[in-house]
């Protein structure tokens, strides 16, 4: 009697955990239906760390890159804005190919945005403050008229200016000055 009861209480508490973790995802998503938010995706899954010595801008074969679980993470983030309901002003995207990827797979038009380009190396970390005072800029001007604007970027970028460290895919929600008010988790 005593395990039967155990079972239940236990059987209990993970469905209460699941409808919990349900019922938080869609609360994070509120925020976007007001319109006017910044909201920051740190590309989709391309396993490694930084890009190989040497790596070309322009040239995809020589970058990290989406593995398949990326593009269906890309795919999957599409699909909860679509599901949410989220209107969109327009994406921007990181030049580099993992970003774009995750634009196109998830939004499928998107435009390069050079602010948004990953400060995580050399060379490219001498960019940063250049690159975060052209962002915080853009997004001053920039007026949704209740649409929200997509970032797709790196967590360097997300990082300098949210202080959250994102996983791959993972969204996060701003106002217009990159005060956190929600993040969701793709994986």
């Amino acid at each position: 009697m005593k395990n039967k009861i155990i079972s239940l209480l236990v059987k209990v508490l993970i469905l209460s955990l699941f409808s919990i973790h349900s019922h938080s995802s869609e609360q994070n998503w509120k925020p976007t239906h007001e319109g006017n938010k910044v909201i920051l995706i740190r590309h989709s899954l391309a396993p490694g760390g930084g890009d190989p010595a040497g790596f070309k801008i322009n040239d995809c074969k020589t970058q990290r890159n989406l593995n398949r679980v990326g593009i269906n993470q890309s795919k999957k983030i599409g699909k909860l804005f679509k599901k949410n309901k989220v209107l969109i002003d327009q994406v921007l995207s990181s030049q580099w190919c993992r970003c774009k990827d995750t634009a196109k797979y998830a939004f499928g038009d998107y435009k390069e945005f050079t602010a948004l380009n990953s400060t995580f190396q050399s060379p490219y970390d001498k960019n940063e403050t250049k690159q975060l005072k052209q962002l915080y800029s853009f997004v001053k001007k920039w007026d949704g008229k209740g649409k929200n604007l997509v970032l797709v970027t790196h967590y360097s970028i997300i990082t300098a200016i949210t202080n959250a460290v994102p996983s791959s895919g993972e969204i996060v929600i701003t106002d217009k000055n990159f005060k956190v008010i929600s993040t969701i988790s793709t994986d």
